[in-house]
């Protein structure tokens, strides 16, 4: 056989097998893509049976809050068969029960707070459901309004002024929480004589008293939950409940604040000023403090002078020594689900 012939055997051998080869790797490759398409719909297919199966086998619901069968604000009944007022109550208890971070801020505030509240209010035989006007005036925060209300208890400069809160460029006394809490008694006292009715006191605490007669004479009624009112007042009493229901069982919805994690109320010592110190910064180092922890404790000071006039006196908290530490704070915490004051510190 000829060299020619011979190569053009080899010539059409190799071609069949190169053609052979490439239809092969063809085949291969088109399986290799079906397997992987059917692997991925497979796969997308398997997720999300498994999320709709994670979905269906959630032990977290955003469930309705179910609304106490009967309620009171300072011992008067609210009328929860008007389903205008029980929608009213329901739309606060849903606020409160699902902004979780604002209500578990007030429920530590609370351990600290109300321990100094409670017992002037006592005092002055102001109902104790009145504490929780604070907490829906500022949330326990020295809180500033646009129209000028200042401190928890959120007064005006000339009803601050009424009841012998000093308001000046060094002081304002309405971030001094004893002395407001003891002006806000009287002005309660004062609003009670007035209306005889602790709920329309409430009321007229928000929205004030000249607007609020005029709601009642216009109306020609003399309840709360009859009266239609502007947006923050018609929501106002209905916010105090749910929160008083909320902070008096918190555990019913939802909330637990470990005993660690709460802010511990701190027993302070109370140093008469009857003089005027120039260089308050220096008198808290003086102290063993710095000039932070006196306004934290003082936030009625407003300057790094405090002026004493002849005659007058002011005095000023420190935290006792032995209290500065917060693992020694937590030592005399009360009980897991009290929010009460330790023994020593009244």
């Amino acid at each position: 056989m000829r060299l020619g012939s011979i190569l053009k055997i080899r010539y059409k051998v190799t071609a069949f097998a190169s053609n052979i080869s490439l239809k092969v790797l063809i085949f291969i490759v088109a399986i290799f893509c079906i397997y992987l398409l059917h692997k991925l719909v497979f796969i997308n297919y398997s997720t999300n049976n498994q999320n709709t199966s994670i979905l269906n086998s959630s032990e977290y619901y955003a469930t309705s809050i179910e609304i106490p069968d009967s309620l009171d604000f300072a011992g008067e009944r609210v009328p929860l068969e008007n389903f205008d007022v029980y929608e009213s109550l329901d739309r606060e208890f849903l606020v409160n029960s699902y902004w979780h971070s604002q209500t578990i801020l007030i429920l530590k505030r609370a351990y600290r707070f109300f321990p100094v509240i409670e017992p002037i209010l006592k005092k002055n035989k102001v109902p104790d459901d009145f504490k929780y006007l604070v907490v829906a005036e500022s949330a326990f925060s020295n809180a500033v309004s646009p129209a000028g209300a200042s401190g928890f208890w959120q007064f005006m400069k000339p009803t601050a002024e009424k009841y012998g809160l000093v308001i000046n460029d060094e002081i304002d006394e309405r971030y001094n929480l004893e002395k407001s809490t003891e002006a806000a008694s009287k002005h309660i006292k004062e609003l009670y004589s007035y209306y005889k009715n602790w709920t329309l006191v409430a009321a007229a605490y928000n929205v004030g008293t000249g607007n609020l007669d005029k709601a009642l004479a216009n109306q020609k009624v003399n309840s709360y939950y009859e009266l239609f009112l502007n947006e923050e007042t018609a929501r106002y009493i209905f916010r105090i409940l749910a929160i008083k229901t909320i902070l008096s069982n918190p555990k019913k919805y939802g909330f637990y604040i470990p005993k660690s994690q709460r802010y511990p109320y701190i027993p302070t010592e109370k140093i008469a000023i009857d003089t005027t110190i120039n260089d308050l910064a220096q008198f808290a180092i003086d102290k063993g403090l710095n000039y932070k922890l006196l306004k934290i404790f003082n936030p009625w000071i407003r300057k790094y002078k405090l002026t004493v006039l002849d005659g007058k006196k002011y005095f000023i908290q420190l935290p006792k020594p032995e209290y500065r530490d917060l693992n020694k704070l937590l030592q005399y915490f009360p009980p897991e689900d009290s929010i009460v004051a330790p023994k020593d510190s009244i």
